[in-house]
């Protein structure tokens, strides 16, 4: 099939390449309002965008043409927390995802427990092995639907004992959850670990 990218509405395009780009991983983002309302919201468009400094993006979008409350909260009080959920909390992950009012907060309703952090003043989820505390670097948009890149420098993060060595995290202890297109998540079946690649000697030739 050969599809004419230029004849796709949003939807079909939304739907193509979050079924083509998979798995994603999720950053479960807790944030805070001007009035003090915690937001907690996932998203799946997040990846590293630098090591020195250290600093995740995350793309977000427009929900009926404003920006969502996650972003409109860091780009207002200049902090988040990418929590990293695991596949044991697909439920509560996934119903953070509704379409709550920004009056709403996620965590009370979903009855979510939080921890204090070290070097922000929003709290994250108690119960995820990884925690980055974040502060916001910038916003760049991209494309005419009001998506936003919001980029942060990370300056504190929390990794459960047992999930790391030295600073070497074991990403099968961590069990992340991923997702895939639509309201459809995985986890890591299977994994294989090779040697560093060289540029002789390759052994399928």
């Amino acid at each position: 099939m050969e599809i004419d990218c230029a004849g796709l509405d949003a939807g079909e395009r939304y739907k193509l390449m979050t079924g083509i780009v998979v798995p994603r991983p999720i950053a479960w983002i807790t944030s805070r309002s001007r009035s003090g309302v915690l937001n907690l919201a996932p998203f799946s468009q997040f990846t590293i965008v630098s090591y020195t400094p250290l600093m995740v993006g995350i793309s977000i979008g427009h929900r009926e043409g404003l920006p969502k409350d996650t972003r409109r909260n860091v780009e207002e009080t200049g902090e988040f927390v990418v929590n990293v959920p695991t596949f044991a909390m697909m439920q509560l992950v996934h119903h953070s995802s509704a379409d709550y009012g920004p009056e709403d907060s996620e965590v009370d309703l979903l009855g979510v427990e939080l921890v204090p952090s070290i070097a922000v003043g929003v709290p994250g989820v108690a119960q995820v092995p990884i925690r980055m505390e974040c502060r916001w670097h910038s916003t760049t948009p991209f494309g005419t639907g009001g998506s936003g890149f919001v980029a942060g420098e990370v300056v504190h993060v929390h990794v459960a004992d047992d999930a790391i060595d030295g600073v070497k995290v074991d990403t099968r202890t961590i069990d992340p959850l991923m997702r895939l297109g639509g309201p459809s998540y995985a986890r890591i079946a299977d994994a294989t670990t090779l040697p560093p690649a060289g540029r002789v000697g390759l052994p399928w030739r």
